[in-house]
């Protein structure tokens, strides 16, 4: 038997819509990999990109479970020596609540080029507006 293989120019990709209003930020980020891996289609390779993209909306509103609203902190380098930064998840819910569900889905993402690649199909806003009405999503309902 061969391995069939689809050529990507003939993948339909589908928008998909998801409400973060009191969802759990580990269950949903898991759910947005899914369907941004493509692993809900038949034609799913571990190695092509044949993901769809996701809209997420309330981004705000977003459930954390347990001690992680004052516990939990985000680091990152500016590059320069002496350049570690730490921001508290409250901090960050208030400044840029999107970021926080962006670093929960990359955490998941390959890390690749296709990851990287991958990545880029997720849309996050903050609250129900979002400007991709004409792509005509489908709601999600996790």
């Amino acid at each position: 038997m061969k391995t069939f293989n689809v050529n990507i120019n003939f993948i339909k990709k589908e928008w998909y819509i998801i409400n973060a209003y009191k969802k759990p930020l580990g269950r949903l980020a898991t759910k947005i990999v899914y369907y941004l891996l493509g692993k809900n289609k038949v034609i799913y390779n571990h190695y092509s990109n044949v993901g769809d993209y996701i809209i997420i909306i309330n981004a705000d509103k977003i459930k954390l479970t347990g001690k992680k609203l004052i516990k939990k902190n985000y680091y990152y380098h500016t590059g320069f020596p002496g350049g570690l930064r730490k921001i508290k998840l409250v901090d960050m819910i208030k400044k840029n609540p999107e970021k926080i569900i962006k670093l929960a889905v990359k955490g998941m993402l390959p890390k690749t080029t296709l990851g990287r690649l991958i990545g880029k199909k997720l849309k996050i806003y903050k609250g129900k507006k979002h400007p991709h009405i004409a792509q005509k999503p489908l709601e999600i309902l996790i």
